[in-house]
């Protein structure tokens, strides 16, 4: 999706891909085939760009590190991309910096596990530092055992306490290297089954006195970690207004899919204007809410007789396909719509959701 604004811009891009049949691959006008953890898969890809950038966190540090060292341009740079890489890194620095965190543990034993349950009340959210999205790496216990598995395979865990939110929140900022830094509206997304499900922008019941203040501490972490590119922070917001911090991550993220269609600067493209040091574009929403449904995988193989019914149905409906293989609560695409009252676009997005991923028999 980085591709089209790419070529907008003007800015030649080169994939690393690890198979050719990858969604990104099958389009972009140079393509590379690698591993993003093979040193010189990477460093093919250096040599052949004016700056690195990422879709997902899982570049080993080392290689970026390297890499900068020499003087390529990494972005973000691998001081920056850890916190998104490593939980308890970013546990650690953001408490340190005084950003809103909830109560955790590093935890390297039985013992400290047992102990962090009792000052939490029995239950615990519990992370593997590294490696897990969308729901994987993350386990709610209220006994060792349940992560004794992980134990056994991690030196450490993160423990949590388990925050009462109301609902969670998300804001996306983007910054250059010289700190320009822009903010998108504050929204409200839902998770199902620890994947992304719909978003709604701006967040709804969201005073403009607490879009600031989220807004601001979102730059300030972007600004305090160096971040260079998009950067969405992840909150809990519960009963009394407050937040606090739940994950980070240095690129476009599901949950400011929203803004290709429904803002004057999408993601994907203000993601490039920073990595490339570009002035950043206009983050202003072009309708009062925007909605976005992501297309998780259901029953239909082939997406386009529901897709076709979807937009019969839904002239205004914006679809977007990421050209991977159906399988059950993949993510394969999303929808966005775009208007004044969330509750009716949601129910209208849902209802092409629900004929793009069951699909329908075609009118002969």
């Amino acid at each position: 999706m980085m591709l089209g604004p790419a070529i907008e811009l003007g800015l030649p891009a080169t994939v690393l891909a690890t198979d050719p049949a990858e969604s990104a691959a099958a389009v972009a006008g140079e393509v590379r085939i690698g591993r993003h953890d093979d040193e010189q898969a990477v460093r093919g890809l250096a040599e052949a760009v004016d700056a690195v950038t990422f879709d997902h966190e899982h570049v080993p540090a080392a290689i970026l590190e390297a890499l900068e060292a020499e003087g390529v341009a990494v972005r973000p740079g691998p001081a920056a991309l850890v916190h998104a890489q490593d939980k308890l890194v970013m546990r650690e620095r953001l408490s340190a910096l005084g950003h809103p965190c909830p109560r955790w543990w590093r935890i390297t034993s039985a013992e400290e596990l047992v102990d962090a349950l009792a000052q939490a009340g029995g239950r615990l959210v519990v992370k593997t530092p590294r490696g897990g999205y969308d729901g994987h790496g993350v386990r709610v216990i209220s006994d060792p055992a349940e992560v004794a598995d992980w134990a056994a395979e991690h030196d450490e865990l993160l423990a949590e306490e388990l925050v009462p939110f109301v609902r969670e929140l998300s804001a996306q900022v983007a910054r250059r290297p010289d700190g320009e830094a822009v903010a998108y509206p504050v929204v409200q997304s839902l998770q199902k089954d620890g994947v992304c499900y719909e978003v709604v922008a701006p967040a709804p019941g969201l005073d403009e006195a607490a879009q600031e203040r989220i807004q601001s501490l979102a730059l300030a972490i972007a600004e305090d970690l160096g971040v260079v590119g998009m950067l969405a922070v992840e909150l809990f917001e519960t009963a009394d207004g407050t937040v606090s911090v739940n994950e980070l991550a240095m690129r476009p993220h599901n949950t400011g899919h929203w803004s290709m269609d429904g803002a004057v600067t999408g993601q994907f493209e203000q993601h490039l204007r920073a990595v490339a040091d570009l002035p950043l574009g206009a983050t202003t929403p072009l309708a009062p809410v925007a909605v976005m449904v992501n297309l998780l995988g259901g029953e239909a193989t082939d997406l386009v007789p529901g897709m076709r019914a979807a937009l019969a149905l839904e002239p205004a409906l914006k679809v977007h396909l990421y050209g991977k293989g159906v399988r059950p609560g993949r993510k394969i695409g999303h929808v966005t719509l775009l208007g004044e009252d969330a509750e009716d676009l949601l129910a209208r997005a849902h209802r092409a959701e629900t004929l793009i991923i069951h699909g329908v028999k075609e009118q002969r």
